[in-house]
């Protein structure tokens, strides 16, 4: 049986997208966190970008940037990682829109008979910010996501 992505609005600040990785934990939380994993799977193929570059230093405190490219338009995504636990446990900040307007995206992964619940949460800085996200379909974007690694699971046996 093939594995659904749950995604709900939680509170006016709040979305969480969750779901079923066929993978264990420390494979899950390596395809999230090894840049040359994902780039394999982070951006939606029915999106019509492509991610250029992508850097990750993934530890407390470290940052990443994003570069995509679409219609000849470049856009860079960035910010720090305020928690890394390995295994379990991932906490960012978005902050294209400046330190103030950050929205903290928080993953956690939990082993579940030998697969992985993986929980996306993401805090908009505001009601405002939630609904934008919605509405320009920014915030949509995580199922097709996750569907994407899951399928990367499948195809490796090991990293």
């Amino acid at each position: 049986m093939k594995n659904q992505t749950n995604a709900e609005r939680k509170s006016v600040r709040e979305l969480v997208s969750s779901r079923i990785i066929n993978g264990p934990p420390r494979l899950v939380f390596e395809a999230w966190s090894n840049p040359e994993l994902f780039k394999k799977w982070w951006v939606p193929k029915s999106f019509p970008i492509t991610l250029v570059s992508c850097e990750m230093d993934v530890r407390t405190g470290g940052t990443y940037r994003l570069g995509f490219s679409a219609d000849g338009q470049t856009a860079e995504f960035f910010g720090k990682y305020l928690e890394v636990t390995p295994y379990s446990r991932l906490v960012w900040t978005n902050e294209e829109g400046g330190v103030d307007a950050a929205t903290i995206t928080t993953v956690t992964f939990e082993e579940v008979n030998g697969a992985t619940l993986v929980v996306v949460t993401d805090l908009y800085p505001s009601k405002e910010a939630l609904d934008d996200a919605i509405a320009t379909g920014s915030s949509g974007a995580m199922p097709e996501q996750l569907e994407q690694l899951e399928q990367l699971m499948g195809s490796q046996t090991k990293f």
